[in-house]
């Protein structure tokens, strides 16, 4: 429990046991007045004699108006006392709470930043390999073979991907990593492909191009993400392009296990949903699983890269724009942490 949460217990508790004490003074004064008035009357039936104790019952009476009166005024203040640090409680926990989870969703979208970098570096360095590069320029049965051996050793040691294929200049498949578990891949026209368009579209082997994530009716519509960039001659930065290496990113099982292994108490993870998005407010990875794809997130970001705030339903929402990590300069996309508020108002029990 953080010190503010402690303090509004503190506050709950000083506001449980001022009241007790309150409704038993009332209780007390309460007697009090039957007794004094009660006394009055046996007084009154005494005559003259009871003269004397008439004015002690009076007296009585006199002292549990007053205490009466300050035990209403001590209720009064206390109360407005009490409301204002539970108001002033409530403020710095949901500060402390948005903070965190805007921290948390920085921390969600770094990760997925670095994984994505690692990605962008993957595709240009194996593009220079010679057998991508031959598979190409002479454009046989054995190269484009060979080349397809090649790229199954690589996705042997890397296996965040589904499948690495090489495309000639014209758009069309020559050879996958995978020809087994996707026998249909080569012969593939991927002319009219973003990722394709764009790669061969670049400047240098410095360059690459990635595409949003989508399902790939190739790879059994399996969500990824796609890189490419162009194979040049010579495997080198400034030599022409001959066609275009592509890989995919096997991205749902990585994405969730970033949504899904953000660093949250256990008894928020019930009440908390972890996103990803991408630019248009697209959700590309939910930690429940849902919307991926189809949800449109509405984010209040006030011209901030990162912040929280309150929705209208009372959830805490924490956000954070991608970074970006070494050369990789991100896509605009957000990770988004929302929270409900805790079954018992706001603070977690204690145990």
């Amino acid at each position: 429990m953080s010190e503010p949460e402690r303090i509004l217990e503190l506050t709950r508790a000083v506001h449980d046991v001022a009241n007790d004490k309150i409704q038993a003074i009332k209780k007390v004064t309460g007697t009090t007045r039957i007794l004094s008035l009660n006394a009055l009357i046996e007084a009154t039936r005494a005559g003259e004699a009871g003269k004397g104790f008439a004015v002690v019952a009076n007296e009585v009476k006199n002292v549990s108006q007053s205490i009466d009166s300050i035990t209403q005024s001590l209720e009064g203040e206390l109360s407005s006392t009490i409301r204002d640090l539970m108001s002033l409680g409530q403020t710095l926990i949901g500060q402390l709470r948005g903070s965190r989870l805007a921290d948390l969703a920085l921390n969600m979208i770094e990760i997925i930043d670095r994984n994505l970098y690692e990605r962008s570096c993957d595709v240009r360095w194996w593009a220079t390999d010679s057998a991508m590069v031959d598979c190409l320029a002479h454009a046989s049965p054995e190269s484009a073979a060979y080349a397809s051996r090649r790229l199954g050793v690589i996705l042997d040691s890397y296996t965040v991907y589904l499948d690495l294929w090489v495309a000639d200049a014209n758009g069309r498949v020559v050879a996958n990593g995978r020809p087994g578990r996707y026998p249909g891949v080569v012969g593939t026209d991927v002319s009219s492909e973003s990722w394709f368009v764009d790669a061969m579209a670049t400047a240098s082997g410095n360059d690459y191009s990635m595409a949003d994530i989508a399902a790939n009716p190739a790879l059994d519509n399996a969500l990824v993400a796609s890189y490419a960039t162009a194979i040049r001659e010579g495997g080198e930065a400034d030599g022409a392009a001959l066609g275009v290496l592509g890989i995919f990113f096997d991205w749902q099982p990585q994405a969730d296990s970033v949504v899904k292994g953000v660093r949250l108490q256990a008894e928020e993870k019930t009440r908390t949903r972890c996103l990803l998005v991408d630019r248009n407010m697209k959700v590309l990875a939910s930690s429940d699983g849902n919307g991926v794809l189809k949800d449109v997130v509405r984010l209040r970001t006030d011209g901030n890269q990162m912040g929280a705030y309150v929705d209208d339903m009372g959830n805490v929402v924490g956000f954070s724009a991608t970074p970006g990590y070494e050369t990789y300069a991100g896509m605009g996309w957000y990770g988004i942490i929302v929270q409900q508020p805790a079954m018992d108002g706001e603070i977690p029990a204690r145990h």
